[in-house]
């Protein structure tokens, strides 16, 4: 209920419901789902999916193999054997072939702003040209275009950021940000406008160069602990990685060129097709 109460809630739900339709991808809880399911609706899931056949165990930490050996053998002794019946096939998720704008009154001081449309999948072959571009286009902070152009520029907004969330279906490519409900517009043009020259144009060499030695040398960072290593570890065995994946990381980052970014962004994002949601008191 108190989530409610807030802009970003109301923009996430009509983002996604936008975006992905009837896919799962779509489906946002609320109090009403949420009240409609029954001790035996949760009873029937867990006979269904918490299972042996697809359970995924990683551990990290200062153990052997005869140590985690005993721990997996002891949690799977608590996994009842259900059987294993076939997951439904939710079908990919459909391509944009309009764009769509939404904008849902709300008493808020800030307009919050949500742009994009489906991504792509987490084994999708240009991965690390899209994850080092976006890193440019929205993701590296005040370093990124979007920052420049939207923030540093014109004063539009504190922070505005565009990511990918890449899954085993196509996730979302999002752009967002907060800004004057009287500039919403304004905003929302200059964004869409930064987009649509970087699918067009790519990154400069400098950009890219950058980008690159920020992503490098920050790579410890995201390993420097046996939570976020078992975060990446875990993230291995879910999307089917290599099991080089970490030992090539830095690798893979050196050797995205700026027209693997300008191909891969031209091959991905539609910026004429995206979902824009504006939620906030209107001017």
């Amino acid at each position: 209920k108190e989530a409610e109460n807030r802009p970003a809630t109301h923009a996430g739900r009509a983002f996604s419901r936008a975006v992905f339709g009837e896919h799962p991808y779509g489906f946002e809880a609320t109090a009403d789902t949420l009240n409609a399911i029954s001790v035996a609706d949760m009873r029937s899931f867990y006979r269904r999916h918490v299972v042996a056949c697809r359970a995924q165990i990683s551990l990290v930490g200062a153990i052997d193999r005869a140590g985690s050996d005993r721990i997996v053998s002891q949690f799977m002794a608590a996994v009842q054997p259900h059987g294993c019946e076939p997951l439904a096939d939710v079908g990919q998720v459909k391509p944009l072939d309009r764009a769509v704008e939404e904008r849902v009154p709300f008493s808020a001081a800030q307009a919050q702003v949500l742009m994009g449309q489906p991504g792509m999948a987490r084994d999708d072959p240009d991965f690390f040209p899209l994850f080092v571009g976006n890193y440019i286009l929205g993701g590296g902070g005040f370093v990124s275009r979007l920052t420049t152009e939207v923030r540093e520029k014109r004063g539009l907004s504190y922070s505005v950021y565009s990511y990918f969330s890449p899954g085993l279906h196509a996730g979302a490519f999002q752009i967002g940000l907060t800004t004057r409900p009287d500039q919403a517009d304004l905003a929302v043009g200059v964004a869409r406008d930064v987009v649509r020259a970087f699918v067009v144009d790519g990154p400069t060499e400098e950009e890219l160069k950058a980008a690159k030695e920020n992503l490098i040398n920050g790579f410890a960072l995201r390993i420097d602990s046996n939570r976020k290593l078992l975060d990446n570890v875990a993230n291995i065995a879910w999307n089917g990685l290599p099991l080089d994946y970490l030992d090539t990381w830095t690798q893979q980052i050196d050797r995205v060129t700026v027209a693997d970014i300008r191909r891969a962004f031209n091959r991905v994002l539609q910026p004429d097709r995206m979902v824009t949601v504006v939620v906030g008191a209107q001017p």
